[in-house]
């Protein structure tokens, strides 16, 4: 008997079920059953699902003689399930990749509940990705599992089967089946939350819920959206037919209520001569199913135990009116407010652009205004990444520099209102964009970036900029993007070459840096080659900054943190990683963890969320790369440039060449990685495995590669680049404090190097022995 039975119901979804399919049996957990329903579909779904069931024997057809619906053909689905647990999976929609092992994980921390309810995000047809808004319900703080009446907001969320994991034998003894017809999830759903004796979340995104533009139920005019009245119909006789549910029916009125109204205003949905006679039922079925004395009740609702601070008792004031017009059928006058509204929302954006005008206008002429007051040779203006950027990187550790060796400079940071507080105290903070910015950047003296300084810089008589650029080039960038048009589908050689124009120096870390740079950035400014300065946190620290990151992080005292670090890809629209993290932690045992910082497409930002397992902490958006290297044991990389960072640490690295051929045909490669690896080279899964089972990530000959590596690439990272690009820049010393030698450079140890100094480390029952190297 399977651990799961998913259930995909299929109707006019060929071009979506190959995905759908694939996402299911693809998952890192394999014990499941995947029960795919021809519900008499007329395009290819019943030869999809035979040649998928031909390959995979864990796939069961059913093929229906006719179209039954959605509600019916699960039910069939059920009929032949036998897993433990129930998981429903529309035919264009997908599961997340380890969202199978990460249900089982906390179907067994919370004792097999009754239903186990999970997150999701909507995907649009441009790739865009939006999470459930009402996901902080899913919180996993608290007792688990519980009861509705302990945690009554759970029904905020989108009444739907796909984000449930229903136990079989509870939904065989409760007889909970699906009604025909379109909106059967909510007389399902509600029953089923009633009714569990045992409910569980799980915060994580493991549905990806199909936007489509055309071809989905909810996005075609039918008259069949009239079919919402039958289904609450259901859902107030299942309330009358069970004792003491007739508590949650000012709630469920509301909800009802909600629902009503959204199937109303939206356009796509009712076809326009159904709309008068939609509120005409929606007036009567009020009538029918209204709560005696509902303001009463309403009010005696936040008395009741276990539904105190019910979400919705309080119907906000709009949300009211148009509550109220569904209930009394006033058609004309929700037309009108509607209009009304409307009217008021383009007023609004009329006068929200013209302030937007006024205001761009306004902040143009006060930087000209600025420009023509002295510059301020005590002033000092930093930031990263096109402005905005949490503190940190090259321009961080240079303003602290600064403040160190010129504490007569005042230094600014410019961070959006999200990160300002990752801005210790001593730099003023700055909001791009704002006055006191446009001041700082038209009087500071010294201008400090890692990427593009502003485009609306006017750069002074006086004014020095200080480009840091990225780090050690690994891709390539500049002029050499002309040949990667891949990679750069808009290339600016002309804009380039102004931008450089403007720089009085440029930090470089080693030989190979510089010869890059000034190739690709070709300029009259001053290299300044003496080594990364976001490196040097990282050869200050100490063994008690690094326990202390560790506990923070989470990260067991007796693991093997392995911080896995891939790079972007541009010829990726999704950003996937190269390994199945689960299928790995599985295969090494329990003396492993992960940090995972995955990378994400432009524009945007991480969602915080919980790890999909204990061992696997998804640090994305954690604001310090430095802290997640020296909480780490070893990096496993591809391409990404944190690896020279990560050598000047001395601690193992491992690359994992995920599709080598397509990052250089499309982003190009400096250094060949493969002449001169950091340390072991995967090239799948498996050999990666092999290589921490074996130790072979930290043998002699890793040990080798990393010091030749360490040697060509962190000539000058000792802990102290960061005071000599200061002091060259604001002082112009040239005679500055001599580089620590590469052998008498003492970086802090790992945890796991400090506890376990020879090759034997923890493992699933005690202390193994590994081989040191192959």
């Amino acid at each position: 008997m399977p651990r799961f039975s998913v259930i995909v119901p299929a109707y006019r979804v060929q071009a979506y079920l190959h995905a759908c399919l694939d996402s299911v049996l693809s998952q890192s957990y394999p014990d499941l059953e995947l029960i795919a329903v021809d519900d008499g579909s007329p395009d290819a779904c019943g030869a999809i699902i035979d040649e998928v069931a031909a390959r995979d024997p864990r796939v069961r057809p059913v093929h229906l003689s006719e179209n039954t619906g959605l509600g019916p053909a699960r039910n069939t689905g059920m009929a032949r399930a036998t897993g433990d647990y129930l998981l429903f999976l529309d035919g264009d929609d997908t599961l997340a990749p380890g969202a199978l092992a990460a249900v089982a994980d906390r179907l067994k921390e919370t004792g097999d509940p009754d239903v186990l309810v999970y997150d999701y995000v909507r995907t649009y047809e441009t790739g865009e990705t939006v999470r459930n808004r009402a996901a902080a319900r899913l919180g996993e703080d608290g007792p688990a599992p519980f009861r509705l009446a302990d945690r009554p907001e759970l029904l905020d969320l989108l009444m739907v089967a796909w984000n449930k994991a229903c136990r079989r034998d509870f939904v065989a003894r409760t007889g909970l089946a699906f009604p025909p017809g379109y909106y059967e999830d909510t007389p399902w759903t509600y029953p089923l939350l009633l009714t569990a004796d045992s409910i569980a979340t799980l915060d994580r995104v493991c549905v990806h819920y199909r936007q489509r533009r055309r071809g989905s139920i909810l996005g075609t005019p039918d008259a069949r959206h009239l079919d919402v009245f039958a289904q609450y119909d259901r859902v107030f006789a299942f309330l009358e037919s069970v004792p003491d549910a007739d508590r949650w029916r000012p709630v469920l009125f509301r909800r009802m209520l909600d629902h009503l109204a959204t199937v109303y205003a939206r356009r796509d949905r009712l076809p326009p001569g159904m709309r008068a006679e939609f509120l005409r039922r929606a007036r009567a079925h009020c009538r029918r199913h209204r709560v005696p004395g509902r303001l009463r009740a309403l009010r005696s609702l936040r008395d009741v135990r276990g539904l105190r601070g019910v979400r919705g008792v309080r119907v906000p004031p709009r949300t009211r009116v148009r509550h109220a017009l569904i209930r009394l059928g006033l058609r004309r006058t929700y037309g009108a407010l509607r209009l009304a509204s409307a009217l008021a929302r383009h007023t609004r954006g009329r006068a929200v652009r013209l302030l937007r005008i006024t205001r761009s206008g306004a902040l143009r002429l006060h930087y000209r205004l600025q420009r023509l007051l002295p510059v301020r040779a005590d002033r000092a203006l930093f930031a990263a990444h096109a402005g905005g950027r949490a503190h940190g990187g090259n321009p961080g550790a240079l303003e602290q520099a600064f403040r160190a060796v010129a504490p007569h400079i005042r230094t600014a940071w410019a961070a959006g209102p999200a990160l300002r507080h990752t801005v210790p105290p001593g730099p003023r903070r700055v909001t791009p964009g704002s006055a006191a910015y446009f001041t700082e950047l038209a009087r500071a003296k010294y201008l400090v970036h890692d990427a593009g300084f502003d485009p609306r810089l006017v750069k002074r008589r006086g004014q020095v900029l200080v480009q840091t650029l990225a780090g050690t080039p690994l891709r390539y960038a500049g002029l050499d993007l002309r040949e990667r048009p891949a990679a750069a589908p808009e290339p600016d050689p002309a804009g380039t070459l102004r931008a450089v124009g403007t720089w009085d120096y440029v930090v470089s870390a080693n030989r190979h840096s510089t010869l890059t740079w000034e190739r690709v950035y070709p300029g009259g400014y001053t290299v300044l080659e003496e080594g990364q300065p976001r490196t040097d946190a990282l050869h200050t620290a100490s063994a008690a900054d690094v326990a202390r990151l560790r506990e923070v992080l989470g990260v067991p005292e007796d693991a093997v943190a392995v911080l896995y670090a891939p790079v972007r890809r541009g010829y990726r629209r999704v950003q996937r990683p190269g390994l199945d993290l689960e299928y790995v932690l599985r295969r090494l045992g329990p003396g492993f963890v992960v940090l995972a910082r995955v990378p994400l497409p432009d524009g945007v930002r991480p969602v915080p969320g919980s790890p999909a397992s204990g061992r696997v902490v998804d640090v994305t958006g954690h604001p310090s790369v430095a802290s997640l290297c020296l909480a780490s044991d070893a990096l496993v990389t591809d391409f990404a440039s944190l690896m020279f960072d990560y050598a000047g640490l001395d601690r193992p690295i491992v690359l994992h060449a995920h599709e080598p051929e397509a990052f250089e045909a499309v982003h190009g490669s400096y250094p060949d990685l493969r002449a001169c690896p950091p340390g072991a080279v995967a090239r799948s899964e498996d050999e990666l495995i092999d290589i921490f089972a074996t130790g072979h990530w930290r043998g002699s000959r890793s040990a080798q590669l990393r010091s030749a590596f360490r040697a060509r690439f962190c000539p000058y990272d000792d802990g102290h680049a960061a005071e000599r690009v200061a002091r060259r820049v604001v002082f112009g010393e040239r005679d500055l404090p001599p580089v620590v030698p590469l052998e008498e450079r003492r970086p802090v140890p790992s945890a796991v190097a400090r506890r376990y100094p020879s090759a034997v480390l923890p493992g699933p029952v005690g202390p193994r022995t590994v081989t040191p190297s192959r």
